[in-house]
């Protein structure tokens, strides 16, 4: 249902944020067989559907061509593959908000620390903290 509720913009931008969160975690682990489905299945899927196609054809590549040497080396391509993902992750964070502090709507003013928000909260309450 949240799917159906965002714009196309917004669930490339979460999908490609969680596919590198995905790449990243597995690959410093070292998890080969994770490494491969990501990179095959998920970064093809989502290269496709954000209309990405070197991208989809080079994620197809590494998994469909020709068997990497050793370890290293797949773990060489799938270095280059995250860094592919990375250059194009600024086209699609491209958010009308981004850049803004979350933390701070509409541009108010910061919030007050909360030792000053205690002290005051006892001040006015008549309520002593410690």
């Amino acid at each position: 249902m949240l799917h159906r509720n965002m714009g196309t913009a917004t669930t490339l931008q979460l999908g490609l944020d969680d596919l590198l969160a995905d790449l990243r975690y597995a690959r410093r682990g070292r998890d080969l067989g994770r490494l491969a489905l990501l990179a095959y299945c998920e970064v093809r899927r989502w290269a496709r559907d954000a209309g990405e196609s070197e991208l989809a054809a080079h994620s197809s590549a590494m998994v469909l061509g020709a068997p990497e040497v050793d370890r290293d080396a797949f773990l060489h391509h799938i270095d280059g593959l995250i860094c592919e993902l990375e250059q194009v992750q600024p086209k699609f964070n491209a958010h009308p908000l981004a850049g803004s502090d979350p933390r701070a709507p509409y541009g108010s003013a910061a919030q007050a620390p909360v030792a000053s928000q205690a002290s005051s909260a006892g001040a006015v309450s008549g309520v002593e903290y410690r």
